[in-house]
């Protein structure tokens, strides 16, 4: 039996359920977990008690998967992935699961434009607005509509291919371009908008948004970069130049990355879609025209959350000047 909280038993309404509230809700899991399976069927049940039209999906549908090296790249395009009943008409949906979940139910439901009200059932869940236990009373304000909806850049991600765009995705955190299966040295070139190409000599690169600034490109030596700022960033993966920075740029320019290596490299969007970038291919990517919309219960205290989930600004401790040995 799971120990986790009855949510059914917790929801709003329970004693004296209201007219009925006839909103239409999506629900999308991670179905490898068995406390988001359960939490699912449980919230399905009462949200339809309660009049609510609901449609359900498995985050699976938002993950991509990584194309074959020896087999050409499968286009899947980006509003292809939009679950069936998910579409305009709903007025939000519940994500249940970790970061990883959060992240492909994005590129599930951002075309449609549906925010999403995230719950943690993971471990770090920096992206996720509440925790499980909480559940019932966050589903109860946002019943009523008392919430705000915070958005935030996605980009869109293509592969050309002989001129022609043979893989694309969106993106909420970052894309990596790397060599594998071993680590080692390549070359890009990399051009922003109607600058000039500039070369990098890297193990890789990263180009994220200001979501991502806190993953990857984080611990690659990134600058944390608050939300809302209309940027993106680029961060060469351990450079193989004093002069290789990260650079910091405008969402709005289109940037091209090209590969002067004579073998494949792998792109991975978001840690869980990912194709191969063969020699002679180009990766584009701008700011897409859908954005990542999140529930929010209260104004969004980003700071706060940096300190709670990574540490960020606690007060230091200082070390005492002397030891008095024994």
């Amino acid at each position: 039996m799971l120990n986790v909280p009855s949510v059914s038993k917790n929801l709003p309404y329970q004693q004296n359920p209201p007219e009925k509230i006839g909103k239409k809700v999506g629900i999308i899991y991670n179905d490898v977990k068995p406390v988001a399976c359960q939490v699912t069927q449980e919230l399905t049940a009462k949200l339809e008690a309660y009049g609510c039209q609901v449609a359900t999906a498995t985050g699976l549908g938002g993950l991509l998967g990584y194309a074959n090296a020896n087999k050409p790249a499968t286009l899947a395009p980006i509003e292809s992935l939009v679950p069936k009943e998910f579409d305009d008409s709903m007025d939000f949906a519940i994500v249940l699961g970790g970061d990883g979940t959060v992240l492909s139910a994005f590129r599930q439901v951002a075309p449609a434009g549906i925010p999403l009200l995230t719950v943690n059932t993971g471990h770090m869940g920096f992206l996720t607005e509440t925790y499980l236990n909480q559940l019932p009373h966050v589903l109860e304000q946002v019943l009523a509509g008392n919430y705000q909806v915070e958005e935030r850049t996605m980009v869109a991600v293509r592969l050309i291919r002989n001129n022609q765009s043979v893989w694309e995705a969106l993106c909420l955190n970052e894309v990596a371009i790397n060599r594998e299966p071993l680590t080692s040295m390549c070359h890009f070139e990399v051009t922003i908008g109607r600058h000039a190409p500039v070369d990098i000599a890297a193990d890789g690169i990263i180009i994220s948004t200001p979501t991502g600034s806190t993953a990857y490109s984080l611990s690659a030596g990134g600058p944390v970069i608050t939300p809302g700022v209309p940027v993106l960033q680029l961060i060469p993966i351990c450079p193989h130049s004093l002069a290789a920075r990260g650079l910091v740029f405008p969402s709005a320019e289109l940037v091209t990355v090209s590969s002067a290596n004579p073998d494949p490299l792998v792109m991975v969007v978001d840690g869980n879609a990912g194709c191969y970038v063969a020699p002679g291919d180009r990766v584009c990517l701008q700011q897409a025209k859908f954005s990542a919309k999140f529930i929010r219960l209260k104004d969004p205290e980003f700071f706060k959350v940096l300190r709670e989930k990574l540490g960020w600004g606690l007060p230091h401790i200082a070390k005492p000047t002397s030891v008095e040995l024994p």
